[in-house]
C-alpha cells in the first residue's frame, strides 16, 4: 500500500481570496466615482466595469450622507433593465430596487439614512447583459413639516 502512495505528488496551489465586500475589476484599483446629490449623472455601464459574477456588470459611486437624510435614487436606462443598490463602504446592502412603481424596468429607491458616512450607490444591469447608457440621480428629500 505504501508503494502506490509514493507516486502521489502534492502540488501546492496558491489561492487568493479577497475579503473586500466591494468588488474590483482586475488590474484596476477600486475607485468609486464621486456622486453629488441633486445632480443627474449621464453615464454608461459596460463589460469593462465591475463583474458581478452573475453575468452582468456594475458601476459604483460614492456619496456622503447624513444620519436622518431621506433620499431617493432614480436610475433609468433605455438600454438595459436597471437595478440600483445603496451599500455601506463595507459592502452591506442598505436598500435596493429593481423595478420602480411606474411599470418600467427603471429603478426608483427611497430610504432613510441611519448613520452619517460615505455610502456606495451601485448601478447594475439585471440578467446577463453588459449594460448601456443610463441616467442616475440621488436627491435629498425635504421632510414634511
Amino acid at each position: 500500500m505504501k508503494r502506490w502512495m509514493s507516486w502521489l505528488c502534492v502540488v501546492p496551489v496558491a489561492v487568493s481570496v479577497s475579503t473586500s465586500a466591494v468588488a474590483q475589476t482586475p488590474n484596476r484599483p477600486y475607485a468609486p466615482i464621486p456622486l453629488t446629490s441633486g445632480k443627474e449623472v449621464n453615464d454608461r455601464l459596460s463589460d469593462t466595469d465591475i463583474p458581478t459574477g452573475q453575468g452582468n456588470f456594475a458601476r459604483d459611486y460614492v456619496v456622503q450622507l447624513q444620519g436622518g437624510d431621506q433620499i431617493s435614487i432614480d436610475l433609468s436606462s433605455d438600454n438595459f433593465d436597471t437595478i440600483v443598490m445603496l451599500m455601506t463602504t463595507q459592502g452591506a446592502t442598505v436598500a435596493e430596487n429593481d423595478d420602480g412603481p411606474d411599470g418600467t424596468t427603471n429603478s426608483l429607491l427611497f430610504t432613510r439614512i441611519a448613520r452619517t458616512g460615505n455610502y456606495i450607490v451601485r448601478v447594475k444591469a439585471f440578467g446577463e447583459t453588459a449594460g448601456g447608457s443610463f441616467k442616475l440621480k440621488l436627491t435629498r428629500l425635504k421632510p414634511v413639516q
